[in-house]
């Protein structure tokens, strides 16, 4: 998994998947849209407008639940 952050555009990216794939994207809302492989799985998530979600301080607290840092 990686998250990126893309400050000039205030957007953020949680990737699940490694790889490149011809991805199917469903809006969830304005902001937020998720991108599905052909087999239906997840391969990342985009939040616009970031900061307004998840970085309301300049460093976010990530939590870590059952994994261990890489």
């Amino acid at each position: 998994m990686k998250i990126s952050y893309d400050p000039e555009v205030d957007a953020a990216y949680i990737r699940l998947k490694e790889g490149k794939f011809e991805v199917t994207t469903q809006r969830l809302t304005e902001d937020i849209a998720i991108n599905y492989a052909p087999d239906g799985s997840v391969v990342g998530i985009e939040i616009l407008d970031a900061s307004k979600y998840i970085l309301k301080h300049k460093r976010p607290l990530v939590e870590l639940e059952n994994l261990q840092p890489a």
